[in-house]
């Protein structure tokens, strides 16, 4: 029985390091060690999983957590569902909308510096060098670059991790756009559950912006961390006979403790999305999967159902458990450019767009422990970049972004599987080249 406890024990971590696939640690950022090429770790170079059955050494697991280790996590995270319980986001019953072409060969010659470099680099090498599963770029609504890599095509989902965390946001922002929710109300308005957590006396505004003061570590180096407490409580998996720890992630919510004071810097913590998928669940008396059908999904023509990793208790994991497809991530972020308007139609408020571009608290972002994104500031849950363009965008680990460049009228959707979970792995060349090809499109008619 000690043994299968053990067993458990360890298969609860390795399990939520999938379920927390939204979180960013520094030291996973700076992390030196040699990996694979992109060409060298590509799931066709294994043969994982493939076989009637497959071969016991080619198969990959939850429990001992080799389905999420580089690089077999090139392969799973276009099979996510396959390996984890999880919940449907229903597209409805309606055709697809009909995306229009303008391709142009140009882009995979642009050049740019990266941050810190001496020699630059051309778009498509950029690619590679961030371990791209896909890309798409639409211009004034029409499709000008579309690729896939590595184990995604346009008929898969692809793990979206902390991306997840937009959505949740913009949910949250059209229901103040629309008089449901009140941003203005403390949680334990519409979350009493919470009254003796962190979150009694944070505003639902500052659960959007993640300025809550809350004692929570994410630091995965330490086995002890409040992240491992966090993931362990949303493990679906049966938990070891001496387990005392919550059960779900709406119960280990309850459990945080305040540290400091809200609204004064801004904290990127999963657990603020989670936080904020109740509220609104309770506003709406709606599930964060059957709200976003409602809303976005089923609304827009989209080309594939997505879906939602879930614990045990059938909750989404609004920090990070989001899957879907490339194109129709496009499609999302064409609607949050045309600040709520697609083909036509007003399908979400325009305030509730006009809400995340006006940016968040600065000089709050500012106190964070982001130093290389400097002047940047975080609303509704979407990383602005205040810069000349009103640039923002949606961020998870390992590569994954939305980036909407209003005055390019562009939209960039990349999916990937960097092999070091943290933005500051790539971002030296990966916003700079995003800029490259801001510039380029804006000189086009």
């Amino acid at each position: 029985m000690k043994k299968k406890n053990q067993i458990l024990k360890h298969s609860a971590k390795v399990f939520s390091a999938a379920m927390i696939l939204s979180l960013t640690t520094n030291c996973m950022a700076q992390n030196k060690t040699e990996f694979l090429s992109a060409k060298e770790s590509e799931p066709s170079n294994f043969g994982w999983m493939k076989g009637f059955p497959p071969p016991a050494d080619k198969v990959l697991h939850t429990w001992d957590g080799s389905f999420f280790n580089f690089p077999a996590i090139r392969w799973s995270v276009v099979h996510m569902r396959e390996m984890l319980p999880t919940q449907n986001v229903s597209r409805g019953t309606e055709a697809p909308s009909k995306l229009s072409y303008n391709l142009d060969k140009n882009i995979d010659g642009l050049t740019f510096m990266p941050w810190n470099a001496k020699k630059k680099m051309t778009w498509e090498e950029s690619l590679w060098a961030n371990y791209t599963d896909g890309m798409i770029i639409m211009h004034k609504g029409k499709v000008v670059y579309e690729r896939y890599f590595s184990e995604l095509t346009e008929h898969d989902v692809h793990a979206v991790m902390s991306l997840t965390k937009s959505f949740t946001g913009t949910l949250a922002s059209i229901l103040v756009a629309e008089g449901t929710l009140d941003e203005n109300k403390l949680v334990t308005f519409y979350v009493p559950e919470l009254k003796n957590s962190a979150y009694a006396d944070a505003t639902v505004r500052q659960v959007m912006d993640m300025t809550t003061a809350l004692q929570y570590s994410e630091d995965y180096a330490d086995p002890n961390a409040d992240v491992w407490k966090f993931s362990n409580a949303g493990n679906p998996s049966q938990k070891p006979a001496n387990y005392k720890g919550p059960i779900g992630y709406y119960e280990y919510l309850e459990t945080v403790k305040k540290e400091g004071t809200h609204g004064e810097i801004f904290g990127y913590k999963t657990v603020n999305a989670d936080a904020l998928g109740w509220i609104i669940s309770k506003a709406t008396n709606k599930s964060v999967t059957e709200l976003l059908s409602e809303k976005i999904w089923s609304k827009i023509g989209m080309e594939q159902d997505a879906y939602y990793q879930v614990d045990g208790k059938g909750i989404a994991f609004a920090g990070g458990g989001f899957n879907a497809g490339l194109r129709d991530l496009a499609r999302f972020g064409e609607l949050i450019r045309n600040r709520g308007m697609y083909n036509g139609k007003q399908i979400i408020p325009a305030q509730s767009v006009l809400d995340i571009e006006k940016g968040g608290d600065k000089s709050a972002f500012a106190k964070s422990d982001h130093p290389e994104l400097k002047g940047w500031s975080y609303r509704n849950m979407w990383w602005m970049t205040e810069n000349k363009d009103g640039a923002f965008a949606a961020r998870g680990v390992h590569g994954q972004t939305i980036y909407v460049d209003p005055a390019a009228e562009m939209v960039l959707v990349r999916m990937a599987s960097h092999p070091i979970a943290g933005n500051a792995a790539n971002d030296a060349t990966s916003l700079p080249a995003y800029q490259a090809v801001t510039d380029y499109l804006k000189k086009k008619k």
